[in-house]
């Protein structure tokens, strides 16, 4: 009489599912790498908490120097204003990213949020992180 069972278990480990994810999980951080802020200047940014989303909008940087950039593009402090309204123009939907480097005098900071304001631009202030 025979007695041993039919069903045998197999000692293989099926990988198959265990590469699934590993292909989400890298397909997961290849795009949400993509919406980090890479077209910033390198300035020291004020700490406070919050966080700055970044999608497609425009920034404007002032450095301890007093330059104003618009993207990555040098503008004189005379030319900012007429540069934004050409810019918003096309995409009301966008919005101003204020990077103001710490030390700048809150005028030059207020002048921006001004010419923002006077063109019903939404302001965003950036700020690093504490």
């Amino acid at each position: 009489m025979n007695l041993r069972g039919r069903n045998k278990v197999s000692p293989e480990f099926n990988m198959s599912s265990m590469t699934d994810i590993v292909f989400l999980l890298l397909i997961f951080f290849m795009l949400t790498s993509t919406m980090v802020t890479t077209n910033a200047l390198d300035l020291i940014l004020p700490k406070a908490k919050g966080k700055t989303d970044s999608n497609k909008n425009i920034a404007v940087s002032i450095n301890k120097k007093m330059e104003f950039f618009i993207d990555k593009e040098p503008v004189s402090e005379t030319d900012i204003e007429s540069k934004l309204i050409s810019l918003f123009a096309a995409d009301k939907s966008k919005s101003l990213i204020l990077r103001a480097e710490e030390g700048v005098p809150i005028e030059k900071a207020v002048q921006i949020l001004d010419i923002a304001n006077r063109n019903q631009i939404k302001v965003v202030l950036a700020v690093r992180p504490k």
